[in-house]
């Protein structure tokens, strides 16, 4: 197994990769194994399944929110004529 030494990374990545090792509690050297195999799309599964991405949003309107959204998109829905000429 090959060994590759990142030089010059910038603090704003370096805490994100931090952060993240920390809540998954693994140590650095894995994280960052994990983030590459997955941004590659060489981790199996990782291709074309991005729902874990999203898990914070879901869930995040109530019904009546919900409701008002897709009254409002109802605007979207009408075709005026002179748009078109």
């Amino acid at each position: 197994m090959k060994s590759i030494t990142i030089h010059g990374l910038d603090d704003p990545l370096d805490t994100l990769i931090r952060e993240k090792a920390k809540k998954q509690g693994t140590s650095l050297n894995k994280t960052i194994k994990k983030l590459l195999s997955e941004s590659l799309g060489i981790t199996p599964g990782s291709e074309g399944d991005h729902t874990k991405d999203f898990l914070d949003l879901f869930g995040a309107w109530n019904k009546k929110e919900a409701q008002e959204f897709t009254k409002r998109l109802g605007d979207f829905e009408k075709i005026d004529p002179e748009d078109w000429a």
